[in-house]
């Protein structure tokens, strides 16, 4: 497993398809303070795509993402 940044908000969207993970990132990230980090953890093959236009679109960072075992995990930083 790789290293993990320390984060404030750990969503398990494991299981639900597409848009579901994207959803749940971004009510969270809405209800976050300026910082927070996110942790999204997604079984659908689609958050690959979804999570970084997500960032890309409303201006937050992919801190990281990785795959294991068919589990993609994603480190989001809310931005101003």
């Amino acid at each position: 497993m790789q290293d993990q940044p320390p984060y404030e908000i750990e969503i398990d969207a494991r299981d639900l398809r597409c848009p579901l993970p994207v959803l749940r990132l971004q009510k969270a990230i809405r209800a976050a303070q300026i910082g927070a980090v996110v942790k999204l953890c997604a079984t659908d093959a689609m958050a690959q795509i979804d999570v970084p236009h997500f960032c890309a679109e409303a201006g937050h960072a992919l801190i990281s993402s990785h795959q294991e075992n068919g589990t993609y995990t994603f480190f989001v930083e809310k931005r101003g």
